[in-house]
């Protein structure tokens, strides 16, 4: 099945919408991309069957904004609290886990994060997340390429 890039944010709560900005961005053919707004059980439906995945998305960690970070969700669970918690107490990571338990994850599913700073209501990114905006789509990029399908 074709590879997919899940964009993962809402663009009107600012630094959140930028893994929605990363996925319209890509330039890689022949794949599939979907902007989503990350509910867990939508996300491991949409998954379903696929061999290959990255998932971008904001992270709200303790590492300075900006930082582009890379996991690898099928060796290792997501570290706790990475992902902001929005209207959605199911999201990325507890599908990741819920998938685990269920034999269901893909055989490659990478996380990409970019570290946020400002999630409130209104569009437009921090500064510095929108200076990683051009190696967040290299980054993923690059993903897809070395994990041919």
């Amino acid at each position: 099945m074709t590879p997919l890039a899940i964009g993962i944010g809402h663009p009107f709560r600012r630094d959140d919408g930028i893994g929605a900005a990363v996925a319209e961005a890509l330039t890689v053919t022949d794949i599939d991309v979907l902007i989503h707004h990350g509910e867990g059980t939508d996300l491991m439906a949409r998954w379903a069957g696929r061999d290959l995945v990255v998932a971008i998305d904001a992270t709200a960690s303790s590492a300075p904004t900006g930082t582009i970070r890379t996991w690898d969700a099928v060796a290792a669970p997501l570290p706790a609290g990475l992902l902001p918690k929005g209207s959605h107490l199911f999201g990325l990571a507890e599908a990741i886990e819920l998938a685990r338990l269920l034999g269901t994850l893909p055989a490659v599913l990478m996380v990409v994060g970019i570290e946020g700073a400002d999630f409130s209501p209104g569009q437009g990114f921090s500064p510095e997340v929108a200076a990683a905006l051009p190696q967040a789509i290299v980054v993923v990029e690059r993903l897809l390429a070395i994990h041919p399908i």
